[in-house]
């Protein structure tokens, strides 16, 4: 079973989300009952829908982590799956996500510049290659 997998059969059991094909077209869905929450798109990525006002807020913390990936302009980001650890912090950034989603978003967050989620925007490289080794 990959981390992935692992992943969305632990966030299947939330009753907060349910599953589903992924509005991107690639891979599958968890959301809420207003929003997409998470996409898994293979094996080790996935995307999390956090919102502009969670990205902000935890902008610091998120670009820190080497599993985070940020796109500018963008209410999604990029985890990268390569350890437990890395799942355990998608399982905390999915709840962050769904609070986030229980409130609608203010007047300047109105109109995404970035539709949809990350997929195919963001290139990401295994570990131990961006260390060096």
């Amino acid at each position: 079973m990959t981390l992935a997998q692992r992943a969305l059969e632990r966030l299947q059991a939330w009753p907060d989300l349910m599953a589903g094909p992924a509005s991107c077209g690639t891979g599958r869905a968890l959301r809420s009952v207003r929003d997409d929450i998470v996409h898994f798109h293979s094996a080790r990525d996935v995307d999390l829908h956090l919102t502009r006002r969670a990205i902000q807020r935890f902008h610091y913390d998120l670009s820190g982590s080497s599993a985070i990936h940020l796109l500018p302009g963008s209410c999604w980001v990029t985890v990268h799956l390569d350890c437990e650890a890395d799942v355990d912090l998608l399982l905390s950034l999915v709840s962050i996500a769904l609070k986030a989603h229980q409130t609608p978003p203010a007047a300047d967050e109105e109109g995404p510049r970035l539709a949809g989620c990350n997929f195919h925007r963001v290139t990401v490289l295994p570990r131990d290659a961006v260390a060096g080794g």
